[in-house]
């Protein structure tokens, strides 16, 4: 059994995903010298692992309904 949230579900993590992987980045950067190259890296990751878990289908955003989804005919 494959591990998939419902839209509205999806939208919330991701969007709490976002809020705390800045703050943990802003956190970071101010305590310690950091490069704006290994910054970047950082932030790539969170991206990445973000995709990933979108491609998976896991997280399966609506985008709070802001776009329509595509209706596929049976």
């Amino acid at each position: 059994m494959k591990l998939r949230l419902n839209p509205l579900i999806s939208d919330i993590v991701i969007c709490i995903y976002v809020i705390v992987s800045l703050y943990f980045r802003f956190k970071f950067e101010n305590e310690t010298p950091i490069s704006p190259l290994n910054s970047i890296v950082m932030g790539a990751c969170f991206v990445i692992i973000l995709w990933v878990l979108i491609k998976l289908k896991v997280l399966n955003p609506n985008w709070f309904g802001l776009f329509k989804t595509k209706n596929t005919k049976p």
